[in-house]
């Protein structure tokens, strides 16, 4: 134990965490979490957010991330306290920088005399800096050895959970973890959108096409087909996404060819988002915000997944979530090797699918399996 408090800045602590548990820190009023990116990787930090609250009960927490976190936040019961929005700053909020907004950002951030700043964003080469100039009394987060340090650090490897990586860092703050996964609920009084689904009276299959990296989308002949067999079942499909996706779920629909299968994809706000997931029997999807949202909020999943990306963002459990797991491991056009991935990884040009193998049929199974589960529940 005295190895942990000389290498990482406190005295251990007994008990069940993810890594060590270190001394809390004294007199903590403020935390500021910094998590920028997707909607997934605000939910991936949940969990560490939620063990934070519970070890700093007194403490407020505010989020510095981006507006669709903001939006996420405002439409769901969370243990966030408010959102500041991040300025363009490179490596933590893609943009167009500017030098005054971002002295204006600091200069606000650091009246706000932070007693903690906890880093889960990446490696801490961008994100580490960003978090010193908060001028927070003390500083816990991941580092990559070309990061500026913290307080405590986290060695960053990228094949590990994010959810549990988060944990860690939540646990060299002194907190140990009340939720493994993110756990959030629809904020009182949310409604689905009225043009978000047709029939109350029919179970509903929501499915998200999209994701980040091309490379981790399922072929929309795959949706279409799955689309087709789950109308067949007597569901309501609706696919979803966001503007730059609409063109995506139209395909599927033109494919499916169904009066049971629509598109809602550029039509809902983040609240509706959060509504029309919250009331579906099954969510499916790829390895993207939506799918890992749906999970949080309780809703049954299939995610197909890319494996490198099952050991980053794959769910814990298989009762409520299944996983499709591609075991592809070199771009299909010019054989690279895609496992050796991150900031300093080549990347090839290409954006072939690498989970075009995984079949619908096999998804389909789930879906059926996971809905007969989420009935059985309901009735109980």
């Amino acid at each position: 134990m005295e190895q942990l408090t000389a290498e990482f800045g406190g005295a251990g602590r007994t008990g069940t965490g993810v890594g060590p548990i270190l001394e809390k820190f004294e007199s903590v009023s403020r935390i500021a979490v910094l998590r920028g990116g997707g909607l997934g990787d605000l939910i991936f930090a949940i969990p560490a957010i939620a063990a934070l609250k519970a070890a700093y009960p007194q403490a407020s927490i505010t989020l510095l991330g981006t507006p669709a976190h903001k939006a996420l936040i405002a439409a769901t019961k969370s243990p966030v306290d408010e959102v500041q929005v991040l300025p363009f700053s490179e490596g933590v909020r893609p943009g167009v920088e500017d030098e005054d907004d971002l002295e204006r950002f600091f200069e606000e951030m650091r009246a706000r005399r932070f007693d903690l700043a906890v880093q889960v964003h990446g490696g801490g080469r961008y994100s580490n800096p960003f978090l010193l100039r908060l001028g927070a009394r003390h500083t816990v987060g991941t580092r990559t050895p070309d990061a500026a340090s913290l307080e405590r650090t986290v060695p960053y490897l990228y094949y590990q959970h994010e959810p549990l990586r988060a944990l860690e860092v939540a646990g060299f703050a002194g907190a140990f973890p009340v939720d493994l996964e993110a756990r959030l609920a629809p904020a009182e009084g949310l409604r689905p959108s009225p043009q978000a689904a047709d029939d109350d009276s029919q179970p509903l299959v929501v499915m998200h096409p999209g994701a980040t990296d091309p490379r981790r989308r399922w072929p929309a002949e795959r949706f279409a087909e799955l689309a087709v067999a789950c109308a067949g079942d007597g569901f309501q499909v609706v696919v979803v996404g966001d503007e730059s996706e609409k063109e995506l779920a139209g395909r599927i629909v033109e494919l499916a060819a169904s009066g049971q299968v629509r598109s809602v994809a550029g039509e809902l706000d983040m609240a509706g988002l959060v509504a029309l997931l919250a009331r579906a029997a099954v969510v499916v999807g790829n390895d993207s915000g939506p799918r890992h949202l749906a999970q949080a909020l309780g809703v049954p999943t299939v995610g197909i997944f890319w494996a490198g990306n099952v050991i980053n963002a794959g769910a814990l459990g298989r009762s409520l979530h299944r996983i499709h797991a591609s075991w592809v491991t070199a771009c299909p056009t010019c054989g690279i090797d895609v496992t050796q991935v991150g900031w300093t990884a080549p990347r090839c040009s290409h954006d072939d699918s690498v989970v075009a193998g995984i079949a619908a049929r096999d998804v389909h199974e789930d879906v059926r399996s996971l809905a007969a589960t989420e009935v059985t529940r309901q009735l109980a």
